[in-house]
């Protein structure tokens, strides 16, 4: 098994506290994955390292929120992270998708000014599935900044539509359209994995994040695909606070992986993907 001092963790976000007021759609998701205790917390740089090392991770990736009715966590949040522990914590950035060149305009300065390595957004927040022109502009940016587009893929957990996150046909469009563009999809795609594992293997530039489930309940299909011809395509990843860092990675490590796929599972697929 790899070293688990290695691990990288390419979904997370801040417990800053706060998410119960700007994010009501999730409240049911954390109380059902039971870590209302960590949605609760406010934790800074000093006490998420501590959780990171109590689980034997070395980096996060965290990831900035914004929606309609405004910013959850700014990309200057989670750039104050990234400045308290520059190798440990590494910045996604995110934008207001609803005001185009305005949101061309931020991730350019999230990544030539705060250091962020990849665009993240989460459909369902805007009801708008990822082939939407809106989008588009940002796809070109993404490719000219050589950083990766990360979303959700998948049903929701929080209350909202689950259109947004199919694979096919919304996925698969933009691969098509944009070729250099590297995609993380995160979440799995449940129930739709079988969609997403296509896609991944269809698109040289396709790769998949394990975010909000616990490896215990992956479903065979990953599995497979991450033991056999998927293991350079798939990432661990939390989705913290939804699921708390030590319980993945000891259900993860339970796998029982293989040391060389274990390697790239772990770490050196998203040292790869993300340019780290």
């Amino acid at each position: 098994m790899a070293e688990t001092a290695s691990i990288i963790d390419a979904w997370a976000q801040p417990a800053l506290g706060q998410a119960r007021t700007p994010l009501p759609e999730v409240v049911r998701l954390i109380e059902k994955s039971g870590t209302s205790h960590l949605m609760q917390a406010r934790l800074g740089p000093g006490e998420m390292l501590a959780a990171m090392d109590a689980a034997g991770i070395g980096k996060v990736l965290l990831t900035a929120w914004c929606r309609p009715e405004g910013w959850v966590f700014t990309n200057d949040d989670v750039a104050g992270f990234v400045r308290a522990a520059p190798d440990r914590f590494v910045g996604i950035a995110t934008v207001d998708l609803g005001r185009p060149v305005a949101a061309v305009a931020e991730l350019r300065r999230a990544v030539e000014e705060l250091g962020c390595k990849a665009l993240r957004i989460i459909p369902w927040l805007w009801r708008l599935p990822p082939n939407h022109r809106l989008y588009y502009p940002l796809y070109v940016a993404c490719i000219e900044l050589g950083i990766p587009f990360c979303t959700q893929v998948g049903h929701t957990g929080p209350l909202m539509p689950s259109e947004t996150g199919r694979p096919i046909p919304y996925l698969d469009e933009v691969a098509l359209d944009f070729p250099e563009l590297t995609i993380v999809g995160g979440h799995i795609g449940h129930p739709w994995t079988a969609e997403m594992i296509g896609l991944a293997w269809k698109h040289d530039n396709v790769f998949i994040d394990t975010s909000a489930y616990l490896p215990r309940y992956y479903p065979a299909e990953l599995i497979q695909f991450l033991r056999s011809y998927g293991q350079d395509k798939v990432m661990f990843a939390t989705n913290f606070p939804q699921l708390p860092l030590d319980r993945a990675v000891r259900e993860a490590r339970a796998l029982d992986l293989p040391e060389a796929i274990a390697a790239k599972f772990f770490h050196a697929n998203a040292r790869r993907v993300f340019g780290l």
